[in-house]
């Protein structure tokens, strides 16, 4: 996905993982937050436009991820050009990419539309009862943590750094503050470390991603800014963790983004994987405790995942790479128009989350 799609109106990213609604706590010390959408069906329509004029050749190369959700299902209901082909990217993600040489003019749509029914994903317990410790995950997944806790780069820049001193230092005060070598408490540190120490801030101006150390330095990014950041500062402790690039979804757009997964191992989460979402900020008590419940083992209905990160610096540079073209000079290409909207958006369930005084959350 480009990294100039992904900046575009993702302020609106706030109206769907800040706070989704009031909170009331009751005299048994459960937590109840406002019901909201659980379950939810719509068809989407992504990829990019290519307009031009005049008269010679040109080349056109674009890779599109197809969609998946962690509860429900995602299908393919059209390819908007059949001129494409079928393949397997950074191990897991199914694509279809497009490999065009054209000797005229030609207007194109590329991309897909799918029908896609979601439910909410989320880990119950927030307490890491099931979760490996540290050493667990060493001693027991030792493949996983060689997969997932190692820098990883695109052709020229480490933007997921562990080995970095400055991101193993804060990594380290992170461990002392969690007091426990759990490894779901330990990203649940992390997590508040992040939430009370950064700030979600677009770079328009920039549209390059940031390496984690900048990050670091200068507390601000945007979701992959964020997300590359917590990645670092959880491997950089042996905990593997990886990132994942989709959209999330309103009723009428879908905007891009990115977010991240944790392994914390045992009987929870996706084979052990926990969503993360990094973006967002807050340094008021109160607000940190909404993001631990809404947004840390929890995927929402809204999250659609496109891109799966396997560990590797083709992953890194595929998730990064967008569309691109080479032309004659007398051939004009209009800037690159990528589409995202969403039609026959449905709620299936609603409900309130709960959070009891134990640190179990139910939807109810």
């Amino acid at each position: 996905m480009n990294k100039k799609v992904i900046s575009i109106n993702i302020m609106l990213v706030f109206t769907l993982i800040i706070i989704s609604g009031c909170t009331e706590v009751f005299m048994d010390n459960t937590t109840k937050y406002s019901e909201h959408p659980t379950q939810i069906s719509y068809i989407i329509d992504y990829g990019y436009f290519v307009n031009c004029s005049g008269e010679g050749s040109f080349k056109l190369n674009y890779d599109c991820d197809t969609p998946e959700v962690l509860l429900g299902a995602a299908s393919i209901a059209e390819v908007f050009n059949i001129e494409y082909t079928s393949k397997t990217v950074a191990t897991f993600n199914q694509i279809y990419s497009w490999n065009l040489s054209k000797t005229s003019c030609s207007n194109l749509k590329l991309g897909l539309s799918a029908s896609v029914t979601s439910q909410s994903f989320m880990v119950s317990d927030l307490n890491g009862a099931d979760a490996l410790t540290i050493q667990e995950i060493q001693n027991n997944h030792s493949e996983i943590v060689e997969q997932y806790c190692n820098a990883q780069s695109n052709e020229t820049i480490t933007f997921i750094d562990p080995n970095n001193q400055n991101i193993q230092i804060q990594a380290q005060v992170i461990l002392n503050q969690a007091g426990s070598t759990n490894a779901f408490l330990v990203a649940k540190q992390a997590f508040i470390w992040l939430k009370e120490n950064t700030q979600y801030k677009m770079h328009s101006e920039n549209n390059n991603v940031q390496t984690c150390a900048y990050t670091l330095e200068h507390k601000t990014g945007d979701c992959d800014d964020l997300s590359f950041l917590y990645i670092s500062l959880c491997r950089a402790l042996d905990i593997p963790a990886r990132f994942i690039r989709g959209f999330l979804i309103e009723e009428t757009y879908a905007i891009p983004h990115a977010w991240a997964e944790v392994y914390t191992g045992g009987n929870i989460g996706n084979d052990g994987w926990i969503p993360v979402e990094c973006a967002g900020d807050s340094d008021d008590e109160k607000y940190i405790e909404a993001e631990i419940n809404q947004n840390f083992g929890l995927e929402s209905i809204r999250h659609l995942r496109l891109f799966e990160d396997d560990g590797s610096n083709e992953s890194m540079t595929t998730s990064l790479a967008g569309i691109s073209y080479l032309a004659d000079s007398n051939l004009e290409i209009e800037p690159l128009a990528s589409f995202s909207s969403v039609k026959d958006y449905t709620v299936i369930q609603s409900n309130e989350l709960h959070i009891n005084e134990d640190g179990i959350r139910t939807y109810k």
